[in-house]
C-alpha cells in the first residue's frame, strides 16, 4: 500500500529505504541485553522503557479452528510467510505508514463488541454481532498469496469463511451490482487517523461477481488463531487475487449498492489506483514496475525477486470474471 511523502506526494520504498531484518533483530537482541543491565545501569533504564514499547507480534493469540477448504485454488502451495514477520510487517495506516506501527500502536483497537451493518441494496438488511457472524457458515483454513501494490508478498493462512454464505442470506436485490466496504475510524482507537494520508473512514468495493466468488474470503483469523489487531481484527476481506489494498481491514460496514462505489485509494490517486487493481505484472503502476516481487522473509532485502504471476496465481479460478475487459483500462 503507498505511503504520503510530503515532498513528493505518495509514493513507495526502494530496497535502500528498508531496514534489513537482520539489523531490526540484532537491535532487539541489543536492547534485551541493555535491559538486562550488560551494559551498564543507566543505560539498562532507557532500554528497558523502550522494550516495553516493543511489538509483542509473536505473542501467541486465542486458537481459531477451521477444516480445510475445498475450494479450488483455495491452499497454494508456496511455504507460508513466518507468522513474525506476517504480524510485525504491515500496512494499516489508521494506526500509522511505517511498516511496524500496526503492531506498535493497533493494541488501542478493541474488537469486542463488535458489529458489522449490511444495508443497501438487500431483502435482509441487519445489523449483526461478530459472534453471529462468526456462525454464519463453517471456519475454513485458506492459505493464499499475497501481493501489496509496493512490490513485497507474504503467504498467509487465513482463517474464515467465503464472503457468499453472507451474501445468500442478506438476500441481494436485483439493484445490487456491487458490494462496498467501510472500515472502522475511530480517533480515539486509531492514531494513524490524525495523519490525514487519506479521506476516512477507508472504503473499497467489489462488482457482485467478485464477491461472490468462492475465493473472496471473510476473515476472522491466521495461523489458526483470531486475527491480530495490527491484521485488520476482528474480521476483515482478502481478496488473493487483488494487490492487497483491496481487502479491508476492520469492517463496519457492508453496502449493497447499484452504481460503482469510490474507493479510497482510487479517490486519492485515481491515475495510479484503479477501481479493480488486479494483480498484473504486464501493467505497470506509472512508477514502478510490477513484473517481479520480493517474498517478505527470503533472505531480507536480498532475496531474489520472483515473477509476479496474473492475478497472483489465481487465474484459473478468475480470469473468466474479466473475460473480454481491457487490463490495462479498467486496471
Amino acid at each position: 500500500m503507498p505511503f504520503l511523502r510530503p515532498d513528493r506526494g505518495f509514493d513507495h520504498p526502494v530496497p535502500s529505504e528498508i531496514t534489513p531484518r537482520t539489523l531490526v533483530e540484532g537491535r532487539r537482541d541489543w536492547m534485551k541485553r541493555v535491559a538486562a543491565g550488560a551494559l551498564g545501569p543507566s543505560l539498562a533504564a532507557w532500554a528497558g522503557r523502550e522494550a516495553l514499547a516493543q511489538p509483542a507480534a509473536a505473542a501467541k493469540g486465542t486458537p481459531l479452528p477451521g477444516g480445510k477448504s475445498a475450494v479450488a485454488g483455495a491452499v497454494t502451495m508456496d511455504k507460508p510467510t513466518a507468522r513474525q514477520d506476517a504480524t510485525s510487517y504491515n500496512n494499516f495506516y489508521e494506526f500509522g505508514t511505517d511498516k511496524a506501527d500496526p503492531a506498535r500502536t493497533a493494541g488501542t483497537l478493541k474488537t469486542r463488541p463488535w458489529t458489522v451493518a449490511i444495508e443497501g441494496a438487500v431483502k435482509k438488511p441487519r445489523t449483526i454481532g461478530l459472534d453471529d457472524l462468526m456462525k454464519l457458515a463453517p471456519m475454513e483454513e485458506r492459505i493464499y498469496r499475497l501481493r501489496c501494490v509496493e512490490g513485497w508478498s507474504m503467504v498467509i493462512p487465513w482463517v474464515g469463511f467465503s464472503l457468499a454464505e453472507l451474501i445468500r442470506q442478506v438476500e441481494p436485490t436485483g439493484n445490487a451490482k456491487y458490494v462496498e466496504f467501510i472500515t472502522l475510524a475511530d480517533k480515539a482507537q486509531m492514531p494513524g487517523l490524525r495523519s490525514g494520508v487519506l479521506d476516512w473512514p477507508y472504503a473499497e468495493g467489489l462488482r457482485m461477481d467478485e464477491a461472490m466468488h468462492p475465493l473472496t474470503l471473510l476473515a476472522f483469523g491466521m495461523y489458526g488463531e483470531v486475527l491480530p489487531n495490527q491484521n485488520g481484527a476482528p474480521v476483515r476481506l482478502v481478496v488473493p487475487w487483488k494487490y492487497g489494498f483491496k481487502s479491508a481491514k476492520s469492517l463496519v460496514k457492508i453496502r449493497f449498492t447499484e452504481q460503482q462505489p469510490g474507493t479510497s485509494w482510487n479517490k486519492a490517486a485515481q491515475q495510479e489506483y484503479g477501481f479493480y487493481s488486479n494483480v498484473n505484472p504486464k501493467v505497470d503502476h506509472p512508477r514502478w514496475s510490477q513484473a517481479t516481487e520480493r517474498r517478505i522473509g527470503e533472505d531480507g532485502i536480498f532475496a531474489k525477486k520472483r515473477p509476479t504471476l496474473m492475478f497472483n496465481g489465481y487465474e484459473a479460478q478468475v480470469g473468466q470474471l474479466y473475460a473480454g475487459m481491457d487490463l490495462a483500462k479498467f486496471y
